[in-house]
């Protein structure tokens, strides 16, 4: 069903492009499958069964408030046809995947905000409920549902047609597209805040949908990239919490709990990508990935050719995380002084200044050059920033530790 209802919802606002009134007739429909297939079976064509009853669930709403608005105006605001025209029947040879990623491409339009694109993503072409949302967001279900409905109301007053955009705006809608996608899955393997290190469910649907655009679109060398980036980073999950909860950081993570198949998955995708399309940020945060999943371990990481990805990497715009990274390359390519050095030149990035991973990195880069009073301040300071509470607790055993050397 989520995989069927973004395509169900994209067939119908194509055809009358009403976001919300379509969007609570798939919702019926979907509600009615979920009771009736469980006693009479799932029917030949899942899609096709979906879109019949949606349809006509729409057409009751419509017909519905045709007779309400004919009660309060007059005749003469009355005059003219009033009855809907049925579709014709939904031809099963139809893409309803076009359809999806048409809706997705509508979902990222260029007015709403990156927030309000994340969460009309989430609920019209992830299937997430709104409450869902909100616990991802650690916001109000309320505050949510009002963030959606203005994200709809936003696309109703721009004029926005339901298709595939072309040319120059789709190269930009497919950026906002992409860009949305990884934010979804950066969200889900690390939580910004909250109790939980990883949202599955974020990362899961975030994947769902690149291969979604991938199965679509697939000579788009980003799209590819996007693609192995999740596969490989998401491989780690497995060995990246403890029993309790806690972060395991990539150097100390068992490796033998990598999950091999999609490590294989993404190097494959990232090697085609690299050999054959135009070079972008998505395919070289995927290699540096790549060079990571293949490093038997963390000692025998090839830090030079990572070092030599990120200064490709922050050609393609200037990115103070892209250059938190690089520090951290540095120092173990060059030393850790020459990565502090380069952390110096973040201190006066306002939109990074205050981020707890500038204090974590520097820490630990503090660390490995044996200033253990300054590197258990920057770690304890680390802790204070951030407002996840698993990364706190990693910052704080680490800091503790130091104080157990140092005592």
């Amino acid at each position: 069903m989520r995989e069927l209802a973004p395509q169900v919802l994209g067939v119908l606002i194509r055809r009358h492009g009403d976001f919300d009134a379509v969007e609570d007739a798939v919702q019926e429909a979907l509600l009615a499958a979920a009771t009736q297939w469980v006693s009479s079976g799932v029917p030949a064509s899942p899609r096709g069964w979906l879109i019949t009853v949606a349809e006509h669930r729409f057409t009751d709403q419509w017909r519905n408030e045709q007779a309400r608005r004919r009660r309060e105006m007059t005749a003469m605001a009355l005059a003219g046809p009033h009855a809907l025209i049925a579709p014709e029947p939904d031809d099963e040879n139809i893409a309803g995947q076009d359809d999806s990623l048409a809706l997705l491409f509508l979902c990222c339009h260029p007015a709403l905000t990156p927030a309000s694109q994340i969460a009309l993503t989430l609920r019209a072409v992830g299937g997430l409920t709104t409450a869902e949302i909100a616990r991802a967001f650690l916001v109000p279900e309320a505050t949510m549902a009002q963030r959606i409905s203005r994200a709809k109301q936003r696309i109703r007053a721009t004029g926005a047609e339901f298709r595939m955009p072309a040319g120059e705006e789709r190269r930009e809608r497919l950026r906002a597209v992409l860009h949305v996608l990884y934010l979804i899955f950066n969200e889900g393997y690390t939580s910004s805040s909250g109790p939980d290190l990883l949202r599955v469910e974020l990362t899961t649907e975030a994947m769902r949908l690149t291969r979604l655009v991938h199965r679509l679109l697939p000579d788009d060398g980003e799209v590819t990239g996007l693609l192995a980036l999740m596969l490989l980073t998401d491989a780690r999950r497995p060995a990246r919490i403890c029993a309790d909860g806690g972060l395991i950081p990539l150097a100390e993570q068992e490796r033998g709990l990598w999950n091999r198949a999609a490590i294989d998955e993404g190097v494959a995708l990232i090697s085609d990508a690299l050999t054959r399309t135009a070079l972008g940020p998505y395919q070289l945060q995927a290699a540096i990935s790549a060079v990571h999943a293949e490093a038997p371990s963390a000692e025998e990481t090839d830090w030079p050719q990572i070092l030599a990805l990120y200064r490709l990497l922050e050609r393609f715009g200037p990115n103070p995380m892209v250059t938190l990274n690089r520090a951290v390359a540095v120092a173990m390519v060059h030393g850790p002084r020459a990565g502090l050095t380069l952390l110096d030149d973040l201190a006066t990035d306002e939109r990074i200044a205050d981020h707890h991973r500038v204090n974590a990195v520097r820490a630990h880069l503090l660390e490995m050059a044996g200033e253990q009073d300054a590197a258990r301040a920057s770690y304890l300071l680390a802790a204070r920033r951030t407002t996840s509470q698993p990364e706190r607790r990693y910052l704080l055993g680490r800091a503790a530790r130091l104080a157990g050397e140092d005592s």
